[in-house]
């Protein structure tokens, strides 16, 4: 029986520290659906995830690098936390690139804990509401979004979430916005 997702690209960019859950637990959810999903990062070979940003956890081969990717090539984005992962990763221009090109084309997005500093470099969370990590809330204001403390928060194609307490909720949206396609990521 096809997933949901059958025949859908996803795109999962990740570095050094990125949260394992985070990570494994929304590409469980959209293959489980039928999707390939891409690991992306800034260099090849393997990432080193963490388990609460400081032990040391399991490692993941990367599938594509960064700078060789486009968002044609893909139907959603996921972007796990883990504060280094996201860190490196909102200073890769390649990775900015393609976040604002996935957003622009209104692809859906799934964005979790710390995940959401790619999408404030990338300049993207302006008039759009999400949620977060604690931490990184006064960046999204900043940048012109709203931020708001729930378990999940979906909008303009964005799917947002705090932590790995949410993942639950986190997995089951972002199947649904995913299945619903470039539609979800429409504004207006």
């Amino acid at each position: 029986m096809a997933g949901r997702l059958a025949g859908k690209r996803i795109a999962i960019i990740a570095t050094d520290g990125v949260e394992q859950a985070e990570l494994t637990e929304p590409r469980k959810a959209v293959t489980d659906e039928g999707a390939v999903a891409d690991l992306i990062s800034v260099s090849g070979g393997s990432i080193q995830a963490m388990n609460g940003d400081i032990h040391p956890a399991d490692t993941f081969e990367v599938d594509k690098l960064a700078s060789a990717v486009q968002a044609q090539d893909y139907d959603a984005l996921l972007l796990p936390g883990g504060t280094v992962s996201a860190d490196r990763l909102r200073m890769d221009e390649d990775v900015v690139a393609f976040v604002r090109q996935i957003v622009a084309t209104g692809k859906p997005v799934g964005v979790i804990c710390h995940g959401p500093w790619a999408l404030v470099e990338a300049d993207v969370v302006r008039g759009r509401t999400l949620t977060s990590y604690p931490s990184i809330r006064t960046d999204i204001t900043n940048a012109g979004g709203t931020v708001v403390d729930e378990e999940v928060v979906i909008d303009q194609g964005i799917v947002s979430s705090r932590n790995p307490d949410d993942l639950p909720a986190f997995c089951a949206t972002i199947v649904e916005e995913f299945a619903k396609g470039q539609d979800a990521g429409a504004i207006g």
